[in-house]
């Protein structure tokens, strides 16, 4: 009996030790579908992690390549404001039709690695009230209340538009910081190129790459600037932040964008609320065709809608990428009045819409020609309706 009694009790306790080591990991797997290897972020839903987070303080989590044995960086998002975690976010390189198996485990003792290529947003008060957003590839802004007054009020610095700016990069350090700090010495700073990129794009009242707004009679409808912000995550792996639009057009339209942007990606996030006074024909997401010198290809069986053309003597694609299942149709409409010609894609009336929208310019090194930039808006259409599986055990 006393033998039996002990033995029960060594069982008993390596049970009981099993579970706490367990405990103290989970194993995740990541899996990819497509083809081609893929270097992406995942997130992971703080839900699924409840159990194991209880008790433990998220600075010590870390994420571990199982094959590799590196522990890669990552990001805690609070998506609500409340405090607490949603999701936990870390990029996963995964082979083509193949998975990779990582480890979630508690380690105090190690430092948490930080990545060397990031993706950041934020405010900008210096030049007037610009919201600007960047990660590794490229960069974007779009512009505020105080920029629309002095417009309205004659003043200078000025800027009134809905539409989409585009920063063009070729270094993977960020330079947002850097540029407006140039700016407050020098105004014209950021539209020279310094060697590590510039800003010659035109938006005007264009809708730049990715803009929105309603088509009706032979016009596109757009909103004003922005009128509050709300900066969600600054990174350092994904940004994300909301932009809110007064109503606009006797539809009364009015617009909240929840824009992200992950390292490593040539392309925003869009996901657009809408509500409105009046049923509306149809929402439109747009890019510029400038001086109506460039090409387009538009393609709505696949959702893929590109724009190319030369500036300043050098390559620049622009795109947007959609679920084809949403769109009305989608054509180039040219005018004679300066920022008024754009490439329309139009979509069902619904109260969300989501798309993509980027660019790559020659000199980044990540295209050359039109050929390379519709390889890379065919890639992204193929990531966006094959997302990588994660499965947490």
């Amino acid at each position: 009996m006393k033998i039996s009694s002990c033995l029960l009790f060594i069982c008993a306790s390596a049970f009981t030790l099993a579970q706490a080591a367990s405990a103290q990991t989970i194993g995740i797997s990541v899996s990819n579908s497509l083809a081609f290897d893929r270097d992406e972020v995942v997130s992971i839903d703080a839900k699924k992690l409840t159990k194991f987070l209880k008790g433990k303080q998220q600075k010590n989590i870390r994420v571990k390549n199982n094959k590799t044995g590196y522990t890669e960086p990552l990001q805690w998002v609070d998506l609500d404001n409340d405090g607490k975690p949603d999701e936990l976010l870390f990029v996963a390189k995964v082979p083509a039709s193949g998975n990779t198996l990582y480890t979630l485990l508690l380690d105090a003792a190690s430092a948490q690695p930080e990545s060397k290529l990031i993706a950041y947003s934020r405010f900008v008060p210096e030049r007037t009230d610009d919201y600007a957003w960047e990660n590794d590839r490229v960069a974007f802004r779009t512009y505020g209340p105080d920029a629309q007054r002095r417009i309205e009020q004659h003043q200078p610095n000025g800027t009134l538009t809905s539409g989409i700016d585009l920063w063009l990069k070729r270094t993977t350090e960020p330079v947002i910081n850097k540029w407006y700090k140039g700016y407050l010495t020098d105004p014209g700073f950021y539209h020279t190129d310094h060697g590590e990129g510039y800003d010659p794009y035109q938006v005007g009242p264009s809708r730049g790459t990715g803009g929105t707004g309603v088509w009706q009679d032979d016009s596109v409808l757009v909103s004003k600037n922005f009128v509050s912000y709300k900066t969600i995550a600054t990174g350092p792996l994904r940004t994300i932040f909301e932009l809110t639009y007064a109503p606009y057009s006797d539809y009364e339209v009015k617009e909240t964008k929840r824009i992200s942007l992950d390292v490593g990606s040539n392309f925003s996030r869009f996901e657009v609320s809408y509500t409105s006074q009046k049923p509306v024909p149809n929402y439109a997401v747009g890019i510029t065709l400038h001086k109506n010198e460039g090409q387009t290809n538009i393609d709505e069986q696949a959702g893929i809608f590109a724009h190319h053309e030369s500036i300043d003597g050098v390559y620049l694609g622009e795109g947007i990428v959609i679920n084809p299942k949403t769109l009305l149709k989608a054509f180039d409409h040219k005018s004679k009045t300066p920022d008024q010609s754009n490439l329309l894609v139009l979509t069902k009336p619904s109260a969300k819409l989501i798309y993509y929208a980027g660019f790559a310019w020659q000199k980044s090194g990540h295209v050359q020609n039109n050929t390379d930039w519709e390889a890379m808006l065919k890639r992204q259409a193929e990531i966006v309706a094959n997302p990588l599986t994660v499965n947490v055990k």
